[in-house]
């Protein structure tokens, strides 16, 4: 019975991808009918407005050192990108958009919204909104999947940027603002192994969410600077940040978390209690928490 199901899944999704891919226009060399296909487009658009490396391009999108390079050339060679070498590494390359470029790229976006705008000819007026709520799922679904989470160094800048992120929300969602100074501290120290952790959530390369897990021995650990980016939440990020924390937490050979936070953070009090955190009193003095949670691991 699982395989019957797992076969009809599979079939789904490869009529999905062959009818999304056909409408589109994916199969096409000439795509838009700009003379090149897809994935030379696609890598022009994504260089932007300051360039970018040819590295962190391929690992954003996924492509094959070969594939990739011959895409820049086919650019290069129309004249609508020049490639760079790193001057501090000579095995990296960076990218910028020529004036040409940049204009082929602004009639890519034109043509494109023509495209989009065009995927609803055909269908009935009334099954537009049914029509946009079955994408706006799918591209949620699809964007969570290609979240990566991993242990950070507490120094490493996507961790920086997170948690000044972080400090920063506080600020704004606090009546009284947000001073890390008087708050129970998360200094690099006390997040470096094996006194603890942190872990950075990564989409596309970058950084959208963060965590920090606090060692203290046999006693209780502690759970810090859980943050989501506002425009990465509904993906699921918070959930998985926590179960990398309790992963590491379990294999440190802890039996008992700890956290506290702010009423003001509704959204992550739901998702503590959704994660088996129970309300408990009050076990330290943070000046800025309302509410402590607990959860035992074994």
């Amino acid at each position: 019975m699982v395989r019957e199901i797992a076969a009809d899944s599979v079939a789904l999704v490869r009529r999905f991808n062959r009818t999304v891919t056909e409408r589109i226009g994916a199969l096409e060399e000439s795509f838009l009918g700009r003379d090149r296909p897809l994935g030379a487009s696609r890598l022009l658009w994504e260089i932007g407005e300051d360039g970018a490396d040819l590295h962190e391009l391929r690992d954003r999108l996924g492509l094959d050192s070969g594939y990739a390079s011959r895409l820049v050339r086919r650019l290069e060679n129309d004249g609508l990108i020049v490639v760079e070498l790193n001057p501090a590494d000579g095995r990296r390359r960076r990218l910028h958009r020529t004036a040409a470029g940049l204009a082929e790229v602004q009639e890519l976006d034109r043509l494109s919204d023509l495209a989009a705008a065009a995927l609803f000819d055909g269908v009935p007026a009334s099954h537009h909104e049914r029509l946009l709520a079955a994408i706006a799922e799918v591209e949620r679904t699809l964007r969570a999947a290609l979240v990566d989470i991993a242990v950070e160094d507490p120094r490493h800048p996507d961790v920086v940027h997170c948690c000044s992120r972080y400090a920063r929300e506080l600020d704004a969602r606090f009546s009284g603002g947000f001073d890390a100074g008087i708050s129970i501290s998360a200094n690099p120290e006390e997040l470096t192994p094996p006194a603890g952790y942190c872990v950075v959530a990564r989409l596309r390369g970058r950084p959208i969410g963060c965590g920090a897990l606090k060692l203290h021995g046999a006693e209780p650990a502690e759970l810090k600077r859980m943050w989501v980016d506002t425009d990465s939440r509904g993906l699921g990020v918070g959930r998985r940040l926590l179960e990398s924390l309790e992963a590491l937490a379990r294999e440190n050979g802890v039996r008992v978390l700890h956290l506290e936070t702010n009423r003001t953070l509704k959204e992550a009090i739901e998702l503590y209690r959704r994660a088996g955190f129970v309300e408990v009193a009050p076990f330290n003095d943070e000046p800025y928490a309302h509410h402590w949670f607990e959860k035992a691991l074994f």
